[in-house]
């Protein structure tokens, strides 16, 4: 569908008349609708209301600024300034052009009043808070009106016009409207299942049920002359126990090593005390536990069965070849069940 924009163009007049023709000639060959004071006389009060409206239908806003203030209104304040802050205050898409060596301006375009070359100033400092181009010449103007014109709609992309044409019929957009209604509730539907458990789970080991899981540990000596001794044991944890140990560090996501880290510390945590007292006599103390892999894996098979953890999809350079994991919608959601402090 072609959308042709409607791009305000504002400034004093008389002074800037080469620049606006070039300026104008460079939106039409953009497909642009160009409006300006060539349709309005500025200094017409009785005209405000019409200048307010002609801007409120425009999708962006040309100022160019040379070396005039121009007309003012009662309050001192120009008709150029008052469109400029008019079309900011609405948030319409701005850009102003303005001239990059202002000594250079003829005098016959220039401001002769100390007072509206004051004004001029003070206009200037206002406009270059925000994004501003410089030109030089009337030709060159016209050439970074253009560019800038197609940077700026790309960048803040507005509704345009379209021909009434290719616009959609009364009957089409009743049934755009219910197929719009229809892709909200199947959104909404789609957000419920995430947060619940899939099809099937209940079948699955879960929750409160308990895995056996394999360890290794050595029994270190208290001094060099005790040999150190390794062991293999075995310990019951929950999936409740061992999930809300693991989730937070899923909430961005994480590598394989610091979940298997967190897993085995909680077997260590839970076995320490029986086995120091068992090996107190000896003089031998338990060290560098470490689940057996074969379980950690059975555990990740289990825990991604459940929908509460999946292998990331974040992009990374092609050396990074770790796999990392992530908390599901669902997970976390039980995670915020497990962890969260009630009152």
């Amino acid at each position: 569908m072609e959308v042709k924009y409607q791009v305000f163009v504002s400034s004093t007049y008389k002074d800037l008349l080469e620049e606006r023709q070039e300026v104008m000639q460079a939106l039409l060959e953009l497909d642009c609708i160009p409006v300006g004071m060539e349709l309005f006389p500025a200094t017409d009060d009785d005209q405000w209301t019409l200048i307010k409206r002609l801007i409120d239908d425009c999708d962006y806003y040309i100022l160019i600024v040379g070396g005039r203030y121009g007309s003012i209104n009662t309050e001192g304040i120009s008709y150029t300034q008052m469109e400029y802050e008019y079309a900011l205050n609405k948030g319409i898409p701005i850009i102003s052009f303005l001239h990059k060596k202002p000594e250079n301006i003829a005098v016959g375009k220039s401001e002769n009043e100390k007072e509206l070359k004051k004004k001029l100033e003070s206009f200037k400092e206002l406009v270059q808070q925000k994004t501003c181009k410089y030109y030089e010449s009337p030709i060159e103007l016209g050439s970074i009106v253009s560019r800038s014109l197609v940077r700026l709609t790309k960048d803040k992309p507005q509704p345009g016009w379209v021909k009434s044409t290719f616009l959609p019929s009364e009957e089409s957009t009743k049934e755009i409207l219910e197929l719009t209604k229809q892709v909200e509730l199947l959104k909404g539907e789609l957000e419920k299942v995430k947060t619940k458990a899939p099809e099937g789970s209940e079948n699955l080991s879960q929750g409160t049920d308990t895995i056996e899981l394999n360890f290794s540990f050595t029994a270190s000596g208290n001094t060099y002359k005790i040999r150190n001794v390794n062991y293999t044991s075995a310990t019951k944890l929950t999936w409740d126990e061992i999930f809300g140990e693991i989730s937070p560090l899923m909430i961005d996501e994480s590598s394989e090593r610091p979940i298997r880290n967190s897993i085995t510390k909680l077997i260590r945590d839970k076995e320490y005390k029986k086995l120091e007292k068992q090996f107190k006599e000896e003089e031998r103390y338990p060290t560098d536990f470490s689940i057996n892999d074969s379980d950690y894996q059975t555990i990740k098979i289990q825990l991604r069965a459940l929908n509460l953890m999946t292998e990331s999809i974040r992009k990374r350079g092609v050396r990074d070849t770790t796999t990392y994991w992530t908390l599901t919608p669902f997970g976390d959601t039980v995670m915020t069940r497990l962890r969260a402090i009630k009152r």
